[in-house]
């Protein structure tokens, strides 16, 4: 059986009278890259910022090692944090900002070094370690970020939007480099609104205003909807969703502008929705199943960023 790493039980978290997490319930093993799937509001910000100890959870809703959160210097001597904003001194070099890092943690001497040289290594990094960070690429300056994060040695590294800012090569550069981190070992929490990026992870949480509306892996969470996904525009889709049912017996979904129809075997139907209607069907396309398809299934709204930004810290 897999061993769980992290407990969360019936938690729920307010901002004055804004509910952020509405009790969520969810169990993460040790050894997976388990990613926090969610648009702005959604509660993950607020996740991240409880499970790195930055904001008391109540009593007994979220265990780490077995331990209640509420116990900090045991937790944070066990996990290392890669936060959003970026948190190198980009006049000091690599080396130095590891460096300043580790004494944080009570580094000193040969072991500090010892440590700074192995996460630098690892990162590929060696060659550039006392060079200055305002020298890097933003790519580099994220590997950085995690030889920091790893440099207590953490049985868990918790990451807020790792891929913040990177450019597509940096991202896949980024993502070698945390599949090496796992293989290490390390149980790898990360917070994402990125698609491809949440794909990549062992299991998945998808949140929506606070709540937890779906958890399993990738492949299991797009396997549920069973077919392939038909998308349909036109001009009239009142008449169209109508005649659709009245022939073909359909019941399309609709999100905002556009029908949608869950089916196997979708591209051998896609002629007999065009012969039923040929004059209101203005385009028409057909895939596999996507995250933003289960996220629109579960939802019935499509997947973005636009609602309000989560608050991150609680009202005075």
């Amino acid at each position: 059986m897999p061993e769980t790493i992290v407990s969360i039980s019936n938690l729920s978290y307010s901002y004055g009278s804004r509910l952020a997490l509405d009790n969520l319930t969810l169990t993460i093993n040790r050894g997976e890259i388990f990613g926090f799937l969610g648009p702005n509001g959604s509660g993950k910000t607020t996740l991240f910022r409880i499970l790195s100890t930055l904001i008391p959870s109540p009593a007994n809703a979220v265990k780490v090692f077995g331990d209640d959160i509420g116990d900090l210097n045991a937790i944070r001597r066990r996990i290392g944090v890669v936060f959003q904003s970026p948190s190198l001194d980009k006049q000091l070099t690599a080396e130095e900002n590891l460096r300043h890092h580790g004494h944080l943690y009570g580094l000193h001497g040969s072991d500090l070094e010892n440590r700074i040289a192995t996460q630098l290594k690892k990162l590929g990094l060696l060659d550039r370690a006392k060079e200055r960070v305002d020298a890097f690429s933003g790519g580099m300056r994220r590997r950085v970020e995690l030889a920091k994060g790893l440099l207590n040695q953490p049985e868990i590294l918790l990451l807020d939007e790792p891929s913040t800012g990177l450019d597509p090569g940096a991202r896949i550069d980024l993502w070698k480099s945390l599949q090496e981190i796992q293989t290490s070992g390390v149980t790898i929490l990360l917070t994402t609104h990125l698609m491809d990026e949440a794909d990549r992870c062992s299991r998945l949480a998808i949140l929506q205003t606070g709540k937890l509306i779906a958890c399993d892996t990738p492949s299991a969470l797009k396997d549920a909807i069973g077919g392939d996904v038909i998308t349909i525009h036109g001009r009239d889709l009142d008449s169209l969703e109508k005649l659709l049912a009245e022939k073909l017996d359909l019941k399309p979904t609709r999100v905002e502008n556009v029908l949608r129809i869950e089916r196997s075997r979708g591209h051998e139907f896609v002629p007999r929705i065009i012969e039923a209607a040929p004059q209101m069907v203005d385009s028409i396309s057909v895939g596999k199943p996507t995250l933003e398809d289960v996220f629109i299934r579960l939802t019935g709204q499509r997947f973005r960023d636009e609602v309000a930004a989560e608050v991150t810290k609680p009202h005075a």
